[in-house]
């Protein structure tokens, strides 16, 4: 298991260092630069910048250098100091700190999605599956295809227009205006509970109906097989049997699943977040790339890159932990 683990880790290191080569590389590869966008800017303003000032600006931010000097420049800053770099677009501010201030609520939205998505599916599954072809199994299998086949913006907008219409709320943003830049209270709080409900349902929704049918076909292979028949020729009571054998066997998805938890800690779910102006992750990335920061894309670029291998390395770890027969093929390398 140590040598898998050392084999994995040396491959992670690899893969991170294609992954940022390849993002700086396509990130370049767009005609013009940031420089570009703010002439273009300026011209739609009827301003004009001279090629002096253009020249400048391109050295100020390192523009006028060749790509390697760029990437290697950027990417050991990142490895040796942990700087990102800064935000053309922001001010030239540090791109950590734009980032980091949004990861809060991106993390409070993934983990309260994620185990909403849990704790609803998971029975609603085993339901279903044990209730084959029964009426609450059509119900759920009617709801489950409804919630994977709308789209989450459209039900965000739905929702928000009806909690305007019909109950005078405040659907968009964190907080209402009153508390816009008030300090942090009870009442504060509460109104940010108030508001982050609504984004967290519509995005459990897709997920939950996803859930539901990927636990029930699992729980429908296991359910029928030798090892439980053999169990329920012994006696076992059917609710022991049943969350004892092949519930359990079932999980492994659950745990193949786990690790996508972190990407999605910095991902924000962009296009909810822009739908209900957000102030998470996800609408930054997007201002990025309209604005050709390519320090701020490549940043998010790979962070979700990173996160997404170390999640898929606990992933595999969990499943190893939970199920012996991975465990042990790992084991025999």
């Amino acid at each position: 298991m140590l040598a898998f683990l050392c084999r994995r880790l040396g491959w992670m290191a690899v893969t991170l260092w294609a992954v940022s080569l390849a993002t700086f590389f396509i990130i370049s590869l767009p005609p013009g630069d940031y420089v570009s966008t703010l002439q273009a800017n300026a011209e739609e303003r009827g301003e004009v910048m001279g090629p002096a000032e253009v020249a400048a600006l391109r050295e100020r931010y390192g523009l006028d250098q060749s790509f390697l000097a760029q990437y290697w420049k950027w990417i050991g800053n990142i490895v040796l100091h942990g700087d990102f770099g800064q935000a053309f677009a922001w001010n030239s501010q540090p791109v950590g700190d734009l980032i980091w201030d949004r990861v809060a609520l991106s993390f409070f939205l993934s983990v309260a999605t994620m185990l909403i998505i849990w704790a609803i599916a998971w029975p609603i599954g085993i339901y279903s599956a044990v209730r084959q072809y029964s009426p609450g199994d059509y119900t759920a299998t009617f709801f489950g295809f409804i919630g994977m086949a709308v789209p989450e913006f459209m039900l965000a907008l739905v929702l928000m227009w009806v909690g305007m219409r019909y109950f005078h709320l405040s659907p968009g943003g964190l907080f209402s205006p009153e508390y816009q830049d008030a300090a942090w209270n009870l009442g504060k709080l509460l109104d940010a509970a108030s508001h982050l409900w609504l984004p967290i349902l519509i995005i459990a929704v897709s997920g939950t109906a996803g859930g539901i049918r990927i636990i029930r076909a699992n729980l429908l292979d296991e359910l029928y097989k030798p090892y439980v028949v053999a169990a329920r020729a012994k006696g076992l009571p059917e609710w022991k049997l049943l969350l004892k054998y092949p519930v359990r066997t079932s999980m492994s998805p659950f745990f193949s699943t786990v690790g996508w938890l972190l990407p999605g800690l910095i991902s924000g779910e962009t296009i909810i977040s822009i739908v209900m102006n957000l102030p998470t992750t996800g609408p930054l990335m997007l201002g990025g790339v309209l604005s050709q920061d390519m320090y701020l894309v490549g940043s998010f670029i790979l962070i979700l890159s990173t996160l997404t291998v170390i999640g898929t390395l606990v992933s595999d770890l969990a499943l190893a932990w939970w199920d012996p027969r991975i465990r042990h093929s790992y084991e025999g390398g």
